[in-house]
């Protein structure tokens, strides 16, 4: 190879990496490996490999656009069983549904209990707060009695004064799960998944009787054995096995009373509780394992600067990391409340998995 200059200490050098990485003709932001050859070619100076390096991982443009290959970082922190059903309930809306049905429905409002995975569902024609605060009373609360904590997410739905009146008067917690963290509020978006694609096989060809099938999916989803429990959602939740529309019924009923049947009851859905969190714990330590491999799992201190995910990509050039923001408050090991830095009035409430470190740069 021919000798290349030596280029001493000072900003020269950060002039050829900016010409060399940034510039559209000579860098156009490609990453480490295109732009060391090029510059090697040109210059020399001792720390050159480390200087490359540092001003590719330090650069905003880069970071805000590039696609990330590797997995969203941050461990998974599962949610601790509860002790018993209607302990702890999430709650969510799911839709807009094509096509709106004969009835004008288009979204289905739905409450699992985290323990049982017991399902509550509703087809409705909107996601308002008017029409969640009526499913809560007339649906949930009316039928099955007030839940001690209601887990939704930040939806304009669910954070209302009418939900926070209605909240009050039943005395119950209300908790929020990070927007787009499925991690959280995760029982809910399962079972949509899994309900979508029976609905539709059960839907006439126009798809527009899907209300019609969902109180039966539903029925099915709580008569049949749940795969993190192994147990009956509707056994969990009333004590007793489900009794389905074509069972054999005897002609001959006979009509017995059993002085200790209120004694068997509660160890019987004591036994199927414990043995549904044992089950779930399993699982979660399952699930866990494989979601955390060769995943990286940063920490953030308050002050430091990072880009958030951008939530909602409409065209292929869209930038993907917004920022910079300031991390000013930690709710939680991996949740933060940052500060926009050049928008002092914007606040997000973050996890982890959407952040990206801002490196600084060394010159």
């Amino acid at each position: 190879n021919p000798p290349v200059p030596y280029v001493p200490q000072g900003d020269l050098r950060k002039i050829i990496l900016n010409i060399y990485h940034d510039s559209a003709a000579n860098g156009a932001h490609f990453g480490r490996d295109k732009t060391i050859p090029k510059i090697k070619q040109r210059y020399f100076w001792p720390s050159m490999y480390k200087d490359i390096d540092n001003y590719i991982k330090s650069c905003i443009p880069c970071a805000q656009f590039n696609p990330r290959r590797q997995k969203p970082p941050g461990t998974l922190k599962p949610i601790q069983p509860p002790d018993g059903v209607w302990q702890l309930v999430s709650m969510d809306f799911h839709g807009p549904i094509n096509p709106t049905t004969q009835r004008g429905n288009k979204y289905i409002i739905s409450l699992t209990d985290i323990l049982s995975k017991f399902v509550i569902t509703k087809a409705v024609r909107d996601n308002t707060t008017l029409t969640a605060v009526r499913f809560l009373k007339e649906d949930v609360i009316s039928k099955f009695g007030t839940p001690r904590c209601i887990l939704t997410d930040n939806g304009t739905h669910f954070t209302s004064t009418m939900m926070d009146e209605l909240v009050k008067q039943i005395g119950t917690t209300h908790l929020y799960s990070t927007p787009y963290h499925p991690q959280t509020n995760g029982q809910v978006e399962r079972y949509n998944s899994t309900m979508d694609a029976k609905i539709a096989a059960l839907s006439n060809l126009r798809k527009t009787d899907w209300d019609d099938q969902l109180p039966f999916v539903t029925f099915n989803y709580n008569t049949s054995i749940h795969s993190s429990t192994r147990q009956i959602p509707f056994e969990m939740m009333y004590g007793r096995s489900p009794v389905l529309p074509f069972d054999h019924q005897d002609t001959n009923v006979t009509l017995s009373y059993d002085p200790e049947h209120s004694k068997k009851l509660k160890q019987f859905l004591s036994t199927l509780n414990e043995q549904a969190k044992i089950n779930i714990i399993k699982n979660q330590e399952r699930y866990k394992q494989h979601y955390d491999m060769n995943r990286s799992n940063p920490t953030y201190n308050i002050g430091e600067l990072v880009l958030c995910k951008t939530l909602n990509i409409r065209y292929k050039f869209d930038i993907r990391y917004e920022g910079p923001f300031r991390i000013v408050k930690q709710l939680t090991p991996k949740t933060f409340i940052i500060q926009h830095a050049k928008k002092p009035t914007l606040y997000r409430q973050v996890t982890t998995d959407v952040l990206l470190p801002i490196f600084e740069r060394n010159f």
